[in-house]
């Protein structure tokens, strides 16, 4: 009998921390010579995160839609193709911050496949900051959110930095009385301990809300591609006048005062700016719900001062 291929679905609202996870789970999986391949899904028609990805595992993009609803089939067609063509240990999925973990597992699961993995299990990582002032969020959005910590086999809460520990510790009492079976793990920086996650055990699974991007949450991704260097002082009051409904920014952008490129990322109001060695496009990725796409493009546009 063939060796059955272990599974794990990164799931986690945006910017919680899954490409920073699955860097790390990359690193461990190599040190350790085994075979996995990696499934990444966008919203959008861009992939960002990708360069995060060593060249040379496998590595499939789907954009465009999200796995869990709009775009599943081509989720199913992709895990056909990985275990035809490669002699696999594990397969990465890392989820958009809009999926819903059970119904991206039932894709896992089909029939056509699914004597072919071992447990598959949801790992999902939640940014404290978020769940602490999630009275804030649309309901849709609370909604999706305690569907992923509700049916998490593994719960990492991230940036437990940033909180008291008495607020960690409210959380955790929260969280566990939404899902008292998860394994639970507080992180920073969405370390955790080596190969913690292959010992995580699958839940049996309950009934589960639908939190559908299109369809609930209404989110929407735009992508613009500058180009030209920008001033940094004027791009961080972009920031800071951007309604709470813009979840999610990441991309590639070049300042006045540098010939660097540097790659952005930006989360419930915290923008980070790391150094990029190569050349890449300068686009911009930013995922929110109902978006005003033409005030977007606007306002980037006037940042993008020589933009003809």
């Amino acid at each position: 009998m063939s060796k059955k291929v272990e599974v794990y679905i990164l799931a986690g609202f945006l910017g919680s921390g899954k490409t920073t996870l699955l860097t790390q789970m990359l690193q461990q999986e190599q040190a350790e010579n085994r075979k996995v391949a990696v499934v990444m899904n966008e919203l959008g028609k861009v992939s960002i995160d990708s360069d995060s990805i060593p060249d040379e595992t496998p590595l499939s993009e789907l954009f465009d839609g999200c796995i869990c609803c709009t775009i599943q089939e081509k989720l199913e067609s992709t895990m056909q193709g990985l275990l035809l063509d490669k002699d696999l240990d594990a397969i990465y999925i890392e989820t958009t911050g809009a999926a819903h973990p059970i119904e991206v597992l039932d894709t896992v699961l089909s029939p056509i496949f699914a004597n072919k993995f071992s447990e598959a299990r949801i790992i999902t990582l939640l940014d404290v900051l978020r769940w602490k002032d999630r009275d804030n969020l649309s309901i849709q959005v609370k909604q999706l959110i305690r569907e992923q910590v509700k049916h998490a086999d593994m719960l990492i809460l991230n940036k437990t930095d940033l909180v008291s520990e008495s607020e960690v510790s409210n959380i955790v009492f929260e969280l566990q009385s939404i899902n008292p079976h998860a394994s639970t793990l507080l992180t920073t920086y969405a370390k955790i301990p080596e190969n913690s996650w292959k010992r995580t055990k699958q839940i049996e699974k309950g009934s589960h809300s639908s939190a559908h991007v299109k369809d609930s949450l209404h989110l929407k991704t735009f992508v613009y591609q500058f180009s030209n260097k920008i001033d940094l002082d004027e791009f961080e009051d972009w920031l800071r006048n951007l309604p709470d409904s813009v979840y999610r920014i990441k991309g590639y952008l070049t300042f006045d005062h540098s010939n660097s490129i540097y790659l952005f990322q930006y989360s419930y109001g915290t923008p980070l700016y790391l150094k990029e060695l190569v050349k890449v496009p300068l686009n911009l990725v930013i995922i929110g719900e109902n978006l005003d796409v033409e005030l977007l493009k606007e306002q980037l546009q006037s940042l993008d001062k020589n933009k003809q």
